[in-house]
């Protein structure tokens, strides 16, 4: 890749909306250090090995929090910048450049990549925090950092990338890195077989952004987002669609979203940090901004967006059902997670109306959900690695902070005012309200499910909440027989918590108040207030009677009423979410067991006719060898013999010719 280029004349900068930046701003060039910092201290960690041990983890939290200032520094740059010149692309010069292939490399500074920097950034450095307490005791530490910032470096090269070819990259950088996080525990099988479901399941959705790239290629000539946004009135609706739906294909392996979804719950393989950042900050983010990043494809294919907005519906469902049934406490916020992030793409389903919305979801959740991993993590430390929920209760008594600031996180994540997910979570439900194109239908059906995913939410976190926090303890022995302590954890863990508790209470009203919507309209457009088909302070009322109806079926049923540490039979449906919804098995019945039947066909077909040909024509030539071998005896009168033989038929030959 080539140095950086300076922007010394004014540029014409495309933006996402359709109107052009007159003035490249110079200060945009300042991004390439989010990127490089935790990139660097990543490779420094990794190449000095146990010599930066003792110090190695303070190096990672300074990276990612010097680039956390440095999307500071660009984020007052952007606001002192008119809304119309929001969108700055900067050189780095000419990555591939292979006759009529010319690849450009750049990055893109605008509202939306700089939400995403931020959220990260802020995010991922309180997680890095966290983790110097967490990982104290692992002798591998200095190299989880190194993955952590490794991590951190390949999404923020992910947002910033002004084409989808260092998108992908970046894209590839996260895979990576979530493969190596995932499995840090490899000598566990377990833990190293989780790690590979999750890389197999996401290069099963990359094979889509390659697909969707090479289509992109032959349709505009390039892979920049200036490029192809400006081409896409003139391409046709068909291309679009296959386009989009590759895309799609793509966010569902990254976001974890149906059909792709089953990873995600194994993945909690990894250590608690690992989790909050996949989680909250990266990786199951990258897919909600893939599909807005592409707002202008999927707005000009109609069809792959209303599959978009099936997909995340279905997904928010899925994961809401599976989330009722778990004990494990990492494993029921992975269902939460995937509903959540369900959500947010059914939102950027619904077109420029919900792209907004989806990332204003996507930040708030990000505080919430971090802060709720980060708690689950402390409740561990406290009870001893323990992850099942019915061998925890009454933790409450015991783990103070922990229990405050998971508790915010719960009522950020219920929508309940005025916590952040009452702000941002019901503008979704608002929109999916919204009829589409004059086909009220679809508002009825997307709305109803986002509504009934809200009532649902309500119960899983309110039964994850009381069951580990409220109600009797059942926890009076290790599982060894010795008298269980819980315990707060220290200070390092604890206040990372509290910050993102913070967030989870304020940040929704925040954002509200500043225009976080209009903020993003340079990037994703803006787009005129629809009415819902019904009153908004009707579905607020219906919100918040959905929510309690859930919060207080779960406060009967785990707060007040004994939980058994085993669990029951239960129904039909709740055993089939406990092994969500029997997804391993779909997929091995249609995808590992004919991918077995044709390897195993393939391998029978080289065995019988490829080497059967082969080995055929030995044995041919050795039988010849064999025939010519005995002709050759040593025997005078056997020559004799076939000489005669000879003459005599080569005089038969001669006589019937002449005859």
């Amino acid at each position: 890749m080539h140095t950086l280029i300076t922007l010394t004349a004014p540029a014409v900068v495309p933006t996402a909306a359709g109107g052009v930046s007159s003035v490249a701003w110079s200060g945009a060039q300042a991004a390439v250090w989010l990127v490089a910092l935790p990139l660097l201290s990543s490779a420094v960690l990794l190449l000095l090995g146990r010599r930066a041990d003792r110090w190695g983890h303070w190096l990672g939290v300074l990276a990612s929090a010097a680039s956390f200032v440095v999307g500071l520094v660009l984020l007052v740059g952007l606001l002192g910048l008119p809304a119309d010149q929001r969108v700055q692309d900067v050189d780095l010069g000419t990555w591939l450049d292979a006759g009529a292939l010319s690849i450009g490399a750049g990055l893109r500074v605008d509202p939306l990549s700089l939400t995403f920097v931020l959220l990260v950034t802020f995010v991922g450095t309180l997680i890095h925090v966290y983790s110097v307490a967490y990982m104290e005791h692992d002798a591998s530490r200095r190299r989880f950092f190194a993955y952590l910032n490794l991590f951190v470096a390949a999404m923020l090269l992910l947002v910033l990338a002004d084409s989808y070819a260092l998108l992908f990259v970046g894209w590839e950088g996260v895979g990576l890195a979530s493969y190596l996080l995932i499995g840090f525990w490899n000598h566990h099988t377990p833990y190293a077989v989780a790690a590979k479901k999750a890389f197999v399941a996401n290069r099963v959705g990359d094979v889509g952004l390659l697909v969707a790239m090479g289509l992109l290629f032959a349709t505009f000539g390039s892979l920049d987002f200036a490029t192809v946004d400006a081409g896409v009135a003139g391409a046709s609706e068909g291309t679009l669609t296959l386009v989009g739906l590759a895309l799609l294909l793509a966010a569902c392996g990254k976001s974890a979203q149906f059909p792709l979804q089953s990873w995600l719950g194994d993945a909690m393989a990894g250590p608690t940090p690992v989790s909050a950042l996949i989680h909250a900050a990266t990786m199951v983010t990258a897919g909600v901004y893939l599909i807005i990043r592409s707002g202008a494809v999927f707005t000009a294919a109609p069809t792959a967006q209303l599959v978009v907005a099936v997909v995340g519906a279905i997904t928010l469902l899925f994961g809401a059902i599976v989330g009722c049934a778990k004990d494990d406490i990492k494993k029921a916020l992975a269902a939460s997670t995937m509903s959540q992030i369900g959500y947010m793409v059914l939102a950027a389903g619904l077109g420029p109306i919900g792209y907004a919305f989806a990332i204003f979801h996507l930040v708030t959740h990000g505080f919430f959900k971090a802060g709720m991993f980060l708690g689950a993590g402390s409740v561990m430390h406290g009870m001893d690695d323990q992850v099942d929920m019915r061998r925890f209760g009454g933790l409450g008594r015991y783990m103070k902070i922990t229990y405050f600031t998971f508790m915010a996180g719960w009522l950020a994540i219920l929508g309940i005012p005025p916590f952040a997910g009452f702000f941002s979570k019901d503008k979704i439900i608002e929109a999916a309200f919204v009829p589409v194109d004059g086909e009220p239908w679809r508002a009825w059906v997307f709305g109803t499910v986002a509504l009934v995913g809200a009532g649902i939410t309500a119960f899983y976190m309110s039964r994850l909440f009381f069951m580990t926090f409220e109600g009797q303890k059942r926890w009076s022995t290790r599982r060894d027989g010795s008298e269980q302590h819980p315990h707060e954890s220290p200070a390092l863990m604890t206040w990372p918590m509290i910050v993102l508790a913070v967030g989870s209470v304020g940040l929704g009203w925040v954002l509200s108040t500043v225009g976080f919507v209009e903020w993003l309209e340079p990037s994703v457009g803006h787009t005129e207030h629809e009415e819902p088909v019904l009153a908004v302070p009707v579905l607020i009322a219906l919100t918040l009677i959905a929510v309690a109806l859930g919060l207080v079926l779960a406060w009967r049923r785990y707060a007040v009423s004994t939980v058994p540490v085993t669990p029951p039979l239960g129904t039909a449906l709740t055993r089939a979410a406990r092994v969500d919804l029997h997804q391993d098995a779909v997929n091995d019945a249609l995808l590992v067991e004919p991918g077995q039947y044709l390897t195993r066909s393939l391998v029978y077909g080289d065995k019988a006719v490829v080497d059967g040909a082969v080995t055929g024509l030995g044995r041919a030539t050795v039988a010849l060898g064999d025939l010519v071998r005995r002709a050759q005896n040593g025997y005078a009168r056997s020559y004799a013999a076939g000489m005669v033989v000879g003459v005599v038929v080569l005089a038969f030959v001669v006589l019937a010719v002449r005859g």
